[in-house]
This record gives C-alpha cells, structure tokens and sequence, in this order.
C-alpha cells in the first residue's frame, strides 16, 4: 500500500481568497489612477486640437480677411466657400474631426467671448455646461 505524503499539493481555499484579495486591492488603487489619466489625455487632445483649429482659422484670416461665418464653420478650412475669391486652403492636412469623445466641435462666428470665432468641445456628456470629464473646453479659455 502506498503511504500519502503529508504535504498535500494544491491550494486551500483560503489561499484562493487571499490571492483573490490582493488583486482585488490592486485593482481598486491602481484602476482609477489608470482611468483618470485616460480622461486627462482626451482633454489635453481636445486642447491641442482647437488650437490647431485656431491656427488654421488665423490662416484663413489672413488670406480671405474674415473668419468662416458659423454656417460656413471649421468646413471651410478644408474645402473653400462659394462667396470667398482670396482663399488659399486647404488650411488643415486632415478633414475635422469630432473632439475625442466622438462629438463635433461646437463653432460660432462672430463669437460671443471677443473678436475671434468660439470653438467648443462639451466634453464627456457632449451637453453644454458640467464639471469633470463633462466640463467644457473652449476656445477663449486655456
């Protein structure tokens, strides 16, 4: 007859809970730090994409000596205007893009907030207004 070796091979139970704590601990300090700087790169790119936006439309100033009307909108900066005989676009290498949570950037000219034309992404809940992920980016505000 074969004689059971005392030390048993496998794992307890409570070796399985512990484990399982553990990499439920990790996940619940390191996920959010994970998620936060997620939703910081989406507004640091919804920044740097007005900026451009606002470069191009300096651009297209200078060339055409107005900004696109509202109806025109960021359009114009890739494809020209019936009314406009002075462009010289395209002044973006890319079509426009909607900001990085899927949602078109909000343009008015002539703007509410000075001379120069309001660009506005409503962040996360695509709604005007809200704070966190869901706070406004804008043109006249860095």
């Amino acid at each position: 007859m074969r004689k059971r070796n005392s030390s048993r091979a496998g794992v307890t139970l409570i070796e399985m809970m512990v484990v399982v704590t553990i990499i439920a601990l990790f996940a619940a300090l390191v996920l959010p730090k994970m998620l936060g700087q997620a939703d910081r790169a989406r507004k640091t790119a919804a920044r740097a994409q007005i900026n451009a936006y606002m470069t191009a439309l300096g651009s297209y100033k200078l060339d055409t000596g107005i900004f696109p009307t509202t109806e025109q909108g960021l359009q114009a900066l890739r494809v020209k205007p019936e009314a406009v005989t002075t462009w010289q676009g395209p002044y973006l290498q890319r079509d426009v893009e909607n900001d990085p949570w899927g949602h078109p950037y909000i343009y008015h000219y002539p703007g509410e907030h000075g001379d120069e034309p309001d660009i506005i992404s409503y962040g996360a809940d695509g709604q005007p207004g809200g704070d966190g992920n869901s706070a406004d980016i804008v043109s006249w505000k860095n």
